[in-house]
């Protein structure tokens, strides 16, 4: 165990921090072992520290053994256009601009798993192979930044380059079975289950979470169930219940039927790390009982990060793994302590029962498991849930009957649908129970809190210090430390509400990518001006849990300047999480309906601004500049004017030069405190005429990092320098506020 976590912390520091150095670091933490060996004749206790660092001398030195010899092939094909011949192992997906695929390519004898984009829509199935000329990046970090598939043990990303023929064969390997398999059971539980209720059956049994849409995956977030749609170590001990309960009990038979099984889940799963690590855990345990020794669950845990470690260093990259260990780490530092203190008799008197004893295993193993989680969720995914221990009191008994429901109904399916659909039906209101209970649990008050709020962060932090003090403590009063934790969430809670209105104004750009999401604030009233981004839910999530975190639950309005994604992409998802009094339209073409389904979303009043349109309130100013052109294109975009007490904020959405010079000759515009630079800082934007007109002393750029248009563009840029405009980039600085 000791070895395990020495050889991960260095697996860690050189897939974050990779230097050139290594091997002289391995080297010393060789010679420190050898010293903390000799002391150890001494004082026992510097054996672990031996251990620990004999742990990272080779943690380092296999991971540069690794990254120099088996990434060696794949490095030289960074960057480099390449006719090639790959291996299809999945079946292909659509995407915005054709379509995608997981496969493997050769290279000198070694095999890389590879992500593959084509420019158009191909009907791909494991087997096939794909022969054109491909452009290749490098996961792990090389002419680009790494990126999130090297944990997955994806070290290369193939975009095409001119055309490429697909070949279809039909001799499958058994590398290819698996996702076959994956692919039939979908199909069952499709055709079984109604509709509203297979998506979540497909993700609660194989992990697969296309089939749940944003308002469902929003709402097992913010009730802290998000583990039950990621296949893990519930799933996997809730197989082998199973397995154990048909075999008898038989400790030989368990483990002949037991780790094919798992084995097989684990293939049909995809060896994502959270199965992966369950799955060699739970073979262990069939080994120790096939072999009628102790099972320690410690030693286990060590073990199968050492055997994932060993096989892929960069899997400690991983989110999944992570949140994986995490969990059982704090299962079992804390759980039976919990237990312990829960079950304790003079607390709970005449209580103690069945009952009594299952409430305080769940309640222990939920609360531990979270200790490490809670801050990997807060960095990840900027939420902490408050509610987490009520939602799995009420759900997860429920998920093991479910669970058990639909591998019964796969294996009926398998030979008579109409037979699995008749199965179906008692399993789906199971399932709406679960939906339900996790919708209904989400719209509580401070369900969840979010990182968006630095004083929910400092919050969160002061936790962790008060914890490590407590455990620290002979004598550990759980009362004062609930109460000084609670205390400090109220603060919190407070001076994250507060402090918005304590601004005169308040302008807020989100930092939300190739995309704009801008906050207008004053009198408190709060107005959103866009939302969108690369990632339309990403923009969504972000917009909302920053409103979420001011207490802010209904917008007073939102301003759409123009219809495109970028723009407008994030607004049905935001508006399943935050109300709207007024929705305010451009009146433009609207060729993808997105109007339409704005107005079918919001429950407050829809206006089309047709013209200039003046919001009062207070003594503030908004006025709507109606678009010049019923055109679809960026020059119909609506501009807004933000006008407070010594504050005036221009926002122009995507308009160009042309249409600039338009907005100045029929309206007089004041100077302006700040600009938002038009369309990220394209180079046909935010002309000189608009600059000399407007004088702007800010000049914020809503662009995201890296993007492919080259925005902001380098003569944008050096004419907001010549006019002495003080200029602020999302893509550098982040969220941007500006109040006064």
């Amino acid at each position: 165990m000791w070895f395990a976590l020495g050889f991960g912390g260095a697996c860690a520091f050189c897939a974050y921090c990779y230097v050139s150095w290594i091997l002289a670091a391995a080297v010393l933490f060789a010679l420190l072992t050898a010293l903390f060996l000799v002391l150890s004749r001494r004082r026992l206790g510097f054996r672990a520290a031996a251990v620990v660092c004999l742990g990272i001398a080779v943690g380092l030195g296999w991971f540069r053994l690794y990254d120099t010899v088996f990434l060696s092939d794949a490095r030289a094909m960074d960057g480099e256009t390449e006719r090639v011949t790959i291996a299809v192992r999945d079946y292909g997906y659509s995407t915005d601009y054709g379509c995608a695929f997981d496969g493997t390519v050769t290279r000198n004898g070694r095999i890389y798993s590879v992500r593959v984009y084509l420019d158009e829509y191909r009907k791909l199935e494991p087997g096939n192979r794909v022969r054109g000329c491909f452009r290749f990046r490098l996961t792990t970090g090389g002419l680009e930044d790494p990126s999130y598939h090297r944990g997955k043990g994806i070290f290369l990303i193939a975009d095409q380059e001119g055309s490429c023929v697909v070949q279809r064969y039909w001799l499958r390997g058994l590398v290819d079975y698996p996702a076959i398999w994956r692919r039939e059971l979908k199909t069952i539980l499709r055709r079984a289950l109604p509709g509203d209720v297979s998506g979540f059956a497909r993700g609660l049994l194989l992990g697969d979470k296309t089939g749940i849409d944003y308002e469902t995956s929003t709402a097992f977030k913010i009730s802290g169930v998000s583990h039950i749609i990621a296949v893990s170590g519930l799933h996997l001990s809730i197989l082998f219940g199973l397995v154990y309960l048909i075999t008898g009990r038989r400790r030989v038979l368990t483990a002949a039927v037991g780790i094919p099984i798992v084995l097989i889940f684990m293939a049909i799963a995809g060896f994502t790390p959270s199965v992966t690590r369950a799955g060699i855990m739970q073979i262990l345990v069939m080994l120790a009982m096939l072999l009628d020794r102790e099972y320690d669950p410690p030693t286990s845990l060590a073990f199968a990060a050492l055997t994932m470690l060993a096989i892929n260093p960069l899997v400690i990259t991983s989110v999944s793994f992570q949140l994986s260990m995490g969990c059982m780490i704090g299962i079992f530092l804390f759980a039976e302590r919990i237990r312990l203190w829960m079950m304790d008799e003079k607390r709970l008197g005449r209580w103690k029962g069945r009952l009594t004893r299952w409430f305080s295993g769940s309640v222990s193993v939920t609360l531990s498991a979270m200790v490490f989680t809670t801050p990997l969720v807060a960095v990840y995914f900027g939420t902490v849930s408050l509610i987490g221990v009520i939602t799995n009191l009420l759900v997860l008994w429920v998920i093991t009957v479910v669970f058990y429901g639909l591998i019964l109904l796969c294996a009926v399916g398998c030979f008579s649908i109409p037979a699995a659909r008749i199965l179906g039906m008692g399993i789906a209101w199971l399932i709406r129970y679960v939906l339900l209970c996790t919708k209904v649990i989400s719209k509580v008050p401070l369900a969840a809190v979010y990182t968006k709020s630095a004083y929910i962060v400092i919050w969160l932090i002061s936790v962790y210090c008060l914890l490590a003090v407590y455990l620290c403590l002979w004598k550990k009063p759980a009362l004062l430390f609930a109460g000084l934790v609670t205390g400090g969430l109220c603060a919190a809670l407070v001076f994250s509400w507060a402090e918005p209105q304590l601004c005169h104004y308040r302008m807020t750009m989100l930092n939300v990518g190739q995309g704009q999401a801008i906050l207008l604030q004053s009198e408190g009233k709060t107005f959103l001006v866009d939302c969108g981004g690369d990632d339309s839910q990403a923009a969504a999530d972000i917009t909302a849990e920053t409103l979420l975190s001011q207490g802010i639950s209904r917008l007073d309005g939102i301003l759409l300047t123009h219809y495109d994604r970028d723009h407008s992409g994030g607004l049905p998802y935001l508006l399943t999480r935050i109300r709207a009094d007024h929705l305010f339209l451009p009146y433009a073409e609207d060729a993808a309906g997105v109007g339409d389904a704005l107005r079918n979303l919001t429950d407050g009043t829809v206006q089309t601004v047709m013209e200039d349109t003046a919001l009062r309130f207070g003594g503030v100013e908004i006025t709507l500049f109606a678009p010049v052109s019923y055109n679809s294109d960026n020059e119909s975009s609506m501009c807004i004017l933000f006008r407070a007490e010594n504050c005036d904020i221009l926002i122009t959405g995507d308009r160009g030069e042309k249409t600039e010079r338009m907005l100045l000759s029929h309206r007089e515009l004041p100077e302006l405190e700040v600009l938002v630079a038009g369309h990220h800082g394209s180079k046909t934007s935010t002309s000189r005429e608009l600059l000399e007109a407007t004088s702007p002393e800010y000049v914020l750029i809503s662009v995201g990092e890296d993007n492919p248009y080259g925005h902001p563009a380098p003569e944008v840029l050096e004419r907001l320098v010549e006019f002495g405009c003080v200029i602020f980039r999302t893509d550098e600085n982040g969220t941007i506020i500006y109040w006064g």
